[in-house]
Formats: structure tokens, sequence, C-alpha cells
């Protein structure tokens, strides 16, 4: 059976977004991540009523994004992961915030979600592609009869590394870490790479 990797974006390939328009907004609330907040919905709910408050649009959000380069090594690893095997990007970011990062990735396959903007370019809302999208993408990858073995960092990683026939963590926090210790956890590209060819 041949294999496919889910690996998770943000924290996995490139920097957290919503930290980057934290630190450049001065806006700490905006800090917190799925790292901190395992419910997606509550943690989406805030970032708009934030934006709201703060009159920020898209295009504010955009401008950061397109500062940002990815994690160090982390175009080299994921080339090198897609020489070995077939490999699929599952994020809860969006397609609006993902481009310009993807672009500097060589473009590797991405399922993710989109944003719903008022006339005026603010997010007035998120669309999920479906509820536990990660997850529910494993599991329509299994039945195609491929192996999958996926990797994440986070609260909303863990229903996908379940699911898979191999989970593996990179560089959790340590409250995530310590609520899912059946999972691997590794701190460099390296350490990942053996760890994905062993399950290979």
């Amino acid at each position: 059976m041949s294999a496919v990797i889910c690996l998770d974006l943000e924290g996995v390939l490139v920097p957290e977004v919503w930290i980057n328009v934290s630190e450049r907004t001065g806006i700490e609330r905006l800090r917190l991540t799925t790292r901190d907040v395992s419910d997606y919905d509550e943690l989406m709910r805030m970032r708009l009523k934030i934006l709201d408050e703060h009159n920020l649009k898209l295009s504010d959000i955009q401008a950061v994004i397109r500062t940002m380069e990815p994690l160090e090594g982390a175009r080299e690893f994921l080339n090198h992961l897609r020489s070995l095997c077939q490999v699929v990007i599952l994020s809860d970011t969006y397609y609006e915030f993902a481009d310009p990062l993807i672009e500097k990735l060589d473009r590797p396959t991405l399922f993710c979600n989109s944003l719903k903007l008022d006339s005026e370019g603010r997010i007035a809302d998120y669309c999920l592609r479906q509820k536990d999208g990660k997850r529910k993408a494993v599991v329509a990858i299994k039945s195609l009869q491929f192996k999958v073995i996926a990797v994440g960092d986070s609260y909303n990683d863990t229903t996908m590394l379940a699911e898979a026939d191999v989970g593996v963590l990179f560089r959790p926090p340590d409250n995530v870490a310590a609520e899912f210790p059946q999972f691997p956890v590794t701190r460099t590209y390296g350490e990942l790479l053996t760890e994905l060819k062993k399950n290979l």
C-alpha cells in the first residue's frame, strides 16, 4: 500500500499567521491560536470580533502575510518529502491567507477553507469546507487504499492524527504533548523525516 503524508501548515511549515498579525498590530488577544484554544469556532468568533473592533480588513492581514517566510528548512524538507511520496497539506487556514506562503513552498496541494467578505473588504464570516475537515480528509484518503501518515502541532490536528495510520506531533506546545502522549514528538525536520521514513 502506498502512502500519503498529510501535513498541517501553520506551526509545521510556516509561522502562525495570527501571531504575526498580533505582533504587527499590537493586539495581544490575536496571539491566541489552536495551540491555546481547543474550540476552533470559539477562537474564530473571537478573532472576527477583534478585527471588527479594530476596523481591520482582509487586505491588512494579507499585507502581514506577504512579509512572512516559511520556517527555516521547511521548503527543503517538503521538497525532499515530495520526492519520497505524495504529500497533501491539510489546514484550517483560508485560501485568502495561505496563497503567498504556498507560493514560497513551491505550491504543494492544499486543502483548506475560505472567507466571506463584506462590500468593504472586512471579513464577515468564515466558511469551513466541512466540520472536522482534516480528519474527514484523512478518512477519504484512506478509503482510496492509501496508508496515511499525519503531522500536526495543535489541538485542531489531534483528530487527524488519531484517524491516520500514523500520527506525529511536530514542535507541539507542552500542553498538547502532555494531553496526547500517544503521538511521538519531533522537534526538528531531521527528527521528523526520520520518524516519517520509519513508517513509509
